[in-house]
């Protein structure tokens, strides 16, 4: 997601993306593991993403 987009959200927006993240990102780390994984660099990108969300929400709350 862009930052553009993301600025848009609002709190409880961000918070279900968030969640939804991270329980993308931990199936991404069980297929890396069985070797299912298609695209390694969608874990890299969750993780982004995932630090983007935290960021914002951190500075909408501060």
């Amino acid at each position: 997601m862009k930052k553009k987009e993301l600025k848009k959200l609002t709190n409880k927006q961000m918070t279900e993306n968030l969640n939804k993240l991270k329980k993308d990102l931990f199936n991404f780390r069980f297929q890396k593991v069985n070797g299912q994984i298609k695209s390694p660099s969608k874990i890299t990108e969750t993780k982004r993403n995932i630090a983007r969300l935290k960021t914002l929400l951190e500075v909408k709350n501060a």
